[in-house]
């Protein structure tokens, strides 16, 4: 896996074998910058990467010099691959948490500009996140809450839906604070 674009453009992620994750692609990955880049000032961003996995989206946004990410990940593995290359890209900014997303999120109160979620497709609570993100309040006022997942799952009727994106086979849900609380 290649970094797009960036201070780090070019760089390399090379997981081993034994690391449990399926990566973003290549080309999910650059369609969802091309999003980003026209809707974020990213030296202004604070980000949250949950199922972080290689932190390949995590070292994207570092790339592209946003303020800090805080990269979550429970496997010790993906945590040890992810400071590794933290240290070797000299990446000041980027700090890494084992943890369980969703006993992180229920104690979680900084607020960031954008979190990331890339959580196992077939993940029995996948449909959980937006509302854990929302109930927990931890966007700014505008802020973006991006899940990648399957075909098999539609947030179009969420409160806070904000666009749909597919690439491939991936697909990128996107919500958005508006500040204004839904009503039911």
């Amino acid at each position: 896996m290649r970094i797009i674009t960036g201070t780090l453009k070019g760089r390399r992620l090379n997981p081993t074998d034994n690391l449990p994750v399926r990566p973003t692609t290549d080309m999910a990955r650059e369609g969802l910058f091309n999003i980003l880049n026209n809707i974020l000032e990213y030296e202004n961003v604070v980000v949250m990467d949950l199922f972080a996995g290689t932190g390949a989206i995590s070292f994207e946004f570092v790339s592209r010099g946003v303020k800090s990410v805080t990269a979550i990940e429970i496997n010790n593995k993906c945590v040890d691959f992810i400071k590794q290359s933290a240290q070797k890209f000299e990446v000041k900014n980027l700090h890494v948490v084992r943890a369980d997303v969703f006993d992180l999120l229920k104690r979680a109160y900084q607020k960031f500009d954008v979190i990331f979620a890339d959580p196992p497709y077939m993940l029995e609570d996948l449909p959980k996140l937006p509302n854990l993100v929302f109930e927990k309040q931890l966007l700014v006022n505008e802020g973006i809450f991006i899940l990648e997942h399957s075909k098999e799952h539609s947030f179009e009727d969420h409160p806070y839906f904000w666009q749909h994106r597919k690439y491939g086979k991936v697909n990128f849900t996107f919500f958005k604070n508006t500040g204004v609380v839904p009503q039911e």
